[in-house]
């Protein structure tokens, strides 16, 4: 049976962001609702707001695979067992809310180190924005629009 969208956002929320607390959780979750919101680029075009479209769109959420280069992933959405405050937070996003601190970042990611990249993806359609917690959060260029 397919996940409702207050399912599959609890599922990422608790795969991507579930040992960041609560403010990495939000912001999370903000930026998953910031695609399914986007007024252009490729996140508008592929997701044409819908949450499943975004986060099943391909190579987007290692959480929402499972294989990665040719191996099985096993931390995916479908082996998550979301606890009531990833429900909590999924309804928070779904109801319009949204972590200022993040603002319009279309992009999270996890550099595994101290610093974060200046733009991501490298095709230079995110900048730099803020980090939280191990994530480093990026707002779109004038170069993401062209996408």
């Amino acid at each position: 049976m397919p996940f409702n969208a207050r399912e599959l956002l609890a599922r990422i929320i608790q795969c991507e962001a579930g040992g960041e607390g609560l403010t990495g959780m939000q912001a999370v979750a903000t930026v998953v609702m910031n695609r399914v919101h986007v007024p252009g680029g490729e996140y508008f075009r592929t997701g044409q707001g819908n949450i499943r479209n975004v986060i099943f769109q391909e190579y987007q959420f290692d959480c929402a695979r499972t294989e990665i280069g040719g191996q099985y992933n096993p931390q995916n959405i479908y082996n998550m067992s979301p606890e009531p405050i990833n429900y909590e937070v999924a309804d928070w996003a779904l109801s319009g809310n949204s972590l200022g601190a993040v603002g319009d970042c279309l992009w999270y990611f996890n550099p595994f180190s101290e610093n974060c990249e200046y733009y991501f993806p490298r095709n230079g359609s995110g900048v730099y924005h803020t980090r939280i917690n191990n994530h480093c959060f990026y707002r779109p260029t004038s170069a993401y629009w062209q996408t």
